[in-house]
């Protein structure tokens, strides 16, 4: 045994030699662990599984380190048809210890298996789907996925009492009683079994306080007389028949054919409809969990072709939004054709048309940083010049009062050069011209903002506080 807290080997005192922790209560703790490990073991060898199972549970829950415990307790899960939980424990052991941990040889035995993991996975999904027919008063269907699932695991005990309700509730007690007894082949002492099995004989066996009446003796019709050694004895009441009476005997042969052949219809017959019915129904049973086998099929199937149907659509969505009309490819294809325009001597008209045509269908902040800057460089070379075209065509047609045509061209002007201070003021006169004081104070506080200390921006402030003293 080793120091909880050091790990130094501790010795008969009640303190460890290495750190002096007391290490009293924690010697008790792992011999009582021991003890219940013990006594799980000796439950196991009898068949207690049950007992087995709560002694090295709790074995477990003082000490969780106890190796062997854990690997017993995985093995009388295996037992009792768990397989679940029993791989469950001997993960764990083998977590806490991997050299030379007999939990490692279990885990290998399953899955190297691939057929018994398989069974494994099959019995679970169909004791799931027989609680949930239970759960829906399917007992039917419910009782041939029993069947089926313990043809695969025999030892499922909770498969047995499922189907042992499920006998009770159709009143076939003896199989029920069976199925019980199954449980208690393999657990002796299964609290649950016991309980059914108690509940059976109460529902088998009731108390019966009612006092039958006695049958009278029947009387005695006979003669008895010795005769030498012998005792001969004659009934009283036999009547001779008649001789000679040959009509009566045709009328008593006639009678017992006729006896015969109602035998025959009553009881040879019945037998033989009811044994042809017995094949019939094995034979509708074995269709319906072929059913059940290719409708799970199906299911599966079906299922499959819907997520690779989803996974298809989401493949086209994105090959659309590369190839498709203003997809990635396409706006590229757009700004490349730009760039060559511009670079075999384009004007400047032309290169600005489409870079404008660009802008309006693509989302500038979505697309790579690599063609923002293709695209912002090719601006910057043949902004000025079409900002400087726009800005005396817009001056232009603002000294004609055509305020509205002056709007649109200063604005393309001071988008393509934001550094024309002349395209900006004059768009703040144009809106204030045409009495629009709210888009003329807004952009001679622009003017303000962007160009502190400019005469534009003095003559700016001035218009925007008679704007604002008078409106």
């Amino acid at each position: 045994m080793y120091c909880y807290h050091c790990g130094c080997l501790l010795s008969e005192y009640d303190y460890c030699p290495n750190c002096r922790a007391d290490v009293k209560l924690y010697k008790q703790i792992i011999a009582l662990s021991n003890r219940l490990y013990n006594d799980g073991l000796e439950k196991a060898k009898v068949r207690d599984l049950t007992g087995a199972v709560a002694s090295l549970r709790q074995a477990l829950k003082l000490n969780k380190d106890q190796i062997e415990a854990r690997n017993l307790l995985g093995l009388v899960y295996f037992e009792l048809g768990e397989t679940a939980a029993a791989l469950s424990e001997w993960v764990v052991s083998q977590s806490r210890r991997e050299e030379k941990n007999p939990a490692t040889e279990y885990i290998n035995l399953l899955q190297n298996n691939a057929s018994r993991v398989d069974t494994i996975n099959q019995s679970i999904r169909k004791y799931n789907l027989a609680y949930q027919y239970c759960l829906q008063d399917s007992v039917d269907l419910a009782e041939i996925q029993l069947k089926k699932l313990l043809s695969m695991n025999p030892k499922l005990l909770r498969a047995h009492q499922l189907l042992a309700l499920i006998f009770i509730q159709e009143e076939k007690y003896e199989r029920a009683e069976r199925e019980l007894r199954k449980c208690l082949d393999v657990d002796h002492n299964n609290t649950l079994a016991l309980r059914y099995l108690r509940e059976l004989d109460l529902l088998t066996d009731p108390e019966d306080t009612e006092k039958k009446p006695l049958l009278r003796k029947p009387k005695d019709d006979v003669v008895r007389y010795q005769a030498g050694n012998e005792l001969i004895i004659q009934p009283t009441n036999v009547v001779e028949p008649k001789s000679g009476n040959g009509f009566g005997t045709i009328i008593n042969i006639l009678i017992g054919l006729i006896l015969g052949a109602a035998a025959t219809y009553f009881l040879v017959l019945p037998a033989q409809i009811s044994k042809v019915t017995e094949a019939n129904q094995a034979q509708v049973t074995e269709l319906g969990e072929v059913l059940d086998t290719k409708t799970s099929e199906i299911q599966d199937l079906e299922n499959q072709i819907r997520n690779l149907k989803t996974q298809n659509d989401g493949l086209e969505q994105i090959v659309d939004g590369y190839n498709g009309q203003g997809g990635v490819i396409s706006n590229i294809n757009l700004l490349l054709a730009a760039a060559n325009a511009y670079l075999e001597g384009a004007t400047a008209d032309e290169t600005a048309a489409a870079l404008a045509e660009i802008s309006g269908a693509v989302e500038l902040e979505s697309m790579s940083e690599e063609f923002r800057t293709l695209y912002q460089t090719l601006l910057n070379d043949v902004g000025p010049q079409l900002s400087t075209n726009y800005y005396e065509d817009g001056y232009t047609a603002y000294r004609n009062e055509e305020f509205e045509s002056a709007i649109e061209l200063l604005s393309k002007a001071f988008y393509y050069d934001p550094q024309n201070v002349d395209a900006l003021f004059n768009l703040g006169n144009a809106y204030r011209r045409m009495e629009d004081y709210d888009n003329a104070a807004s952009t001679y506080r622009q003017v303000i903002e962007l160009f502190p200390g400019d005469e534009r921006a003095t003559r700016s402030q001035q218009y925007l506080d008679e704007i604002l003293s008078e409106n």
